[in-house]
């Protein structure tokens, strides 16, 4: 049976008096008096009411917090509680970590799919109509990636139910086979709405053009058969604007060639020649940062891109994966380069300017306001740095009235790497017949799914929520320190990438291109 800690401070709580600081201001007019907070952190395991005990203590700080088993630890008079959680398959890096604390406390590992799932309790103290407390809960959750739950304090005294967001899992490992020998119509809806699933639903945006899609059924006629599902979405996500950029490499009015060719490549490659043997620039256009010469022993490494769809839709989660994002760009430069500082540059609209914009026709669907994606963006850069180690000293914020609906939210990591390690040049890499292809990091979860064909596609009402991916920053940082400092220096390994928007089919097929091919097994990858 799942049970339930909940923590909370026993001196001022500074979350607590920022919730009722951001509320005030958002409603100005409300009798709201006080905010008290409670973390929650549901065990779905088999556990002795022992091990539950030992597990709540060491969640727990004795001289500023306080825990309670089975009761959710509330103040003494309040109006209403709002708890908000994930939806089931959303990363959860609270209850993920919890979940490793937890094994750490037990002394085992805990069972296949037995975890630990994080919430949070808002207390709203002071006159408070249901009206306003939904109005509040509206504000302090993303309906795309998070579940609400408001209980009023009177239906609280018979127990707040426990919810376990647990996902389950269908048993077909087998890909499907994908009929392209259908009209223009059906193709063209196959590419905005994606592959059609057995219950009629679409699995998300291929993002593929009639021309593009029209392409790869020719190419499948020629070897004789149909595209599997894997192989139709892995081209997609080649294809996708963040991966290939394909309108910076269209033809455009005069520019035969493509911006990225004539202004942005093109001005590099004049700029080198130029210097000649001055030249610094030792590795560019083809890794995952740009690495140039700093001094004699080492190189730096720069990376900067930008993750707006995401953060129009989850500005707190587009963020953080930008950033983490380019930090693993950094980790995927050469054999690996270690992240030192951040940059973030954002660009939104005016957050004092209450401006009512839709995704859709019908004007169900309002996009987010500017105040809440400039906070979302910056509290998702700062925690993305923060719980990696990597500071962040330098950014920019512009408002212009036409970032309203969609930001321009920049992320960007600088690194430093050693020139050589032995006898090997560390900014060259090279994956070798016979080599083990190793994902390391957290699980995979239904956010970041179709991230990058999402890319491709204007905000509209069927964009997908699981298209903004939640980074792990924690994860992160302990495989990250394990590589520059250790497997990198003792050549544990011939070649590295990074798993970025089109996940394993985008960094295998990175690395297999360097040996000639790959075999995966992708029922092994942890979910």
């Amino acid at each position: 049976m799942p049970q339930r800690i909940t923590v909370r401070a026993t001196v001022e709580d500074a979350r607590a008096r920022g919730y009722l600081k951001s509320l005030k201001a958002l409603f100005p007019r409300t009798s709201l008096q006080s905010v008290g907070v409670s973390l929650a952190y549901t065990i779905d395991a088999k556990l002795s009411s022992d091990e539950v005990k030992r597990i709540a203590k060491c969640l727990t700080n004795p001289v500023t917090e306080e825990y309670s088993i089975g009761t959710v630890l509330a103040p003494r008079s309040y109006e209403y509680a709002i708890e908000i959680g994930f939806h089931p398959g959303v990363t959860d890096n609270v209850g993920k970590t919890a979940g490793q604390m937890a094994e750490d406390c037990l002394g085992r590992k805990l069972k296949s799919r037995e975890e630990v799932y994080s919430s949070a309790f808002i207390f709203l103290i002071g006159k408070i109509t249901a009206h306003e407390a939904e109005k509040i809960a509206q504000e302090l959750h993303n309906p795309l990636i998070e579940s609400v739950r408001i209980v009023s304090a009177k239906d609280a005294k018979s127990g707040i139910p426990v919810v376990v967001p647990k996902v389950q899992l269908h048993e077909h490992v087998a890909a499907d086979e994908i009929n392209l020998n259908v009209g223009k119509a059906e193709l063209v809806r196959i590419g905005k709405e994606g592959i059609k699933s057995t219950n009629g639903s679409r699995r998300g945006p291929l993002a593929l053009s009639l021309d593009y899609i029209e392409t790869i059924r020719s190419h499948f006629k020629k070897l004789g058969r149909n595209p599997t599902d894997i192989e139709l979405e892995s081209l997609a996500q080649t294809w996708s604007e963040h991966c290939k950029h394909t309108i910076f490499a269209d033809p455009l009015d005069e520019v035969r060639d493509g911006i990225y060719r004539r202004y942005i490549k093109g001005a590099t490659q004049k700029i080198r020649a130029e210097k000649g043997k001055n030249d610094f620039c030792v590795s560019v256009f083809t890794d995952n940062s740009g690495g140039i010469a700093f001094d004699e022993k080492h190189l730096v490494t720069h990376k900067v891109e930008t993750h707006n769809s995401p953060s129009a839709l989850d500005p707190f989660g587009g963020a953080i994966t930008g950033i983490v994002g380019v930090n693993r760009d950094t980790l995927g430069f050469g054999m690996g380069a270690k992240p030192i500082a951040n940059v973030y540059g954002f660009c939104v609209g005016d957050p004092d300017e209450r401006v009512e914009l839709f995704r859709d026709k019908e004007r169900t669907r309002p996009v987010l306001s500017a105040r809440r994606i400039l906070e979302g963006v910056v509290k998702g850069v700062n925690s993305g740095g923060n719980q990696s180690g990597v500071p962040t000293p330098l950014g920019f914020v512009a408002t212009d009235a036409r970032y309203n609906a969609k930001p321009l939210v920049f992320a960007g990591t600088v690194g430093l790497i050693p020139r050589t390690s032995g006898s090997r040049k560390l900014h060259e890499k090279r994956a070798r017949s016979g080599d083990y292809i190793v994902m390391i990091g957290g699980r995979v979860g239904l956010d970041g799914i179709h991230g990058a064909t999402f890319s491709s596609e204007a905000l509209a009402s069927g964009s997908p929520a699981t298209a903004v991916q939640i980074g792990d920053p924690i994860t992160q940082k302990k495989f990250s320190d394990a590589l520059v400092r250790e497997a990198r220096d003792k050549g544990l390994y011939t070649s590295i990438t990074d798993n970025g928007a089109g996940g394993l089919s985008c960094s295998v097929a990175e690395m297999a291109k360097e040996c000639g091919g790959c075999v995966v097994d992708l029922e092994k990858v942890p979910l």
